[in-house]
């Protein structure tokens, strides 16, 4: 009688077994790539237990909401988002309502009123917000812009952020020679470059090369690490912004696949490209990344920088 182990034991029964375990190799679904935006901004309308700062306007001319956002993020196949709660204000609730009620679909990083040194006592407990992953700062008034030239004024916040395990995402348009300083002088503070360092202004100046040449620079602190994100508003051509290509690949040579993070920004120049164009662009044009090295820079990167399980 020729049992199982007799026929395997044969040359014909080897290789219907080889055959039968290649065929089940082959029959595992592949695992799905997750897409998370590193950044996106979602805000209500402007409310009493939500007022927008006078003066100040929004991306578009009505609100971005949970609900509006989940529905694109389904259409465009995106999984996860990082909310960045937008300049309208420095009120982290509704952002992180999104992240109480949608935990596995998106998480924050918060606000700060930087300009009050008091935020520092924020800082000790930021991070036991459900839903709160770290801050992000913006430079781009005159009153921020000061304090980052000065140094010393918000010392509190790089030292109190690196010692509460608190990331930092921060948006300076050209200044970025800034944070050199900062990032020698606080190596266990994850730093996260905005937008590649690049707005429309310094493109239309010329001056793309030369700031990208900045981040680059920085590639060589550990916990620099950096977004390729809005580049509809860094390029000066249509989809699929090839005229970013070259400075996508210079930034991505130098801080490989474990540092860089796809973002869109979406609601930022919605009207030329939406959500799903935006990865398309690094899904189907961007030749340059591996299938691996994409794996990395349109989910898992951002995941791990930011420890969101």
């Amino acid at each position: 009688m020729l049992t199982r182990r007799k026929f395997i034991g044969t040359t014909l029964g080897a290789s219907t077994a080889l055959a039968t375990g290649l065929q089940g190799a082959l029959a595992q679904p592949a695992k799905k790539r997750l897409i998370v935006d590193a950044q996106a901004h979602l805000w209500k309308e402007n409310a009493p237990d939500y007022p927008w700062q006078a003066g100040v306007k929004p991306q578009l001319p009505e609100p971005f909401t949970i609900e509006r956002a989940l529905k694109l993020m389904d259409e465009a196949g995106v999984d996860r988002v990082v909310i960045v709660p937008p300049g309208l204000n420095d009120i982290n609730s509704y952002a992180l309502g999104g992240a109480k009620s949608h935990p596995n679909r998106f998480a924050v990083m918060g606000r700060i009123p930087i300009e009050n040194p008091k935020s520092a006592e924020l800082l000790p407990t930021w991070k036991k917000q459900p839903g709160m992953l770290g801050l992000r700062v913006t430079f781009n008034n005159p009153a921020h812009t000061a304090l980052l030239k000065e140094g010393a004024a918000i010392e509190w916040l790089w030292a109190g952020a690196e010692k509460a395990g608190i990331p930092i995402m921060f948006l300076a348009f050209g200044m970025l020679q800034a944070f050199e300083p900062i990032a020698k002088r606080h190596p266990g503070l994850p730093l996260i470059i905005d937008h590649l360092g690049v707005n429309t202004a310094i493109a239309k100046e010329g001056r793309t090369a030369e700031v990208i040449g900045h981040a680059v620079a920085l590639a060589k602190y550990p916990n620099v690490s950096i977004k390729m994100s809005n580049l509809p508003n860094s390029s000066l051509e249509p989809y699929p912004f090839k005229d970013l290509t070259p400075h996508l690949r210079r930034v991505f040579d130098a801080y490989g696949p474990q540092r860089c993070y796809w973002g869109t920004d979406v609601t930022n120049g919605m009207d030329r490209v939406g959500w799903r164009q935006r990865l398309t662009h690094f899904t189907e044009t961007l030749d340059f990344m591996s299938e691996s090295d994409k794996d990395w820079v349109l989910g898992r990167a951002i995941l791990e920088r930011l420890k969101w399980a």
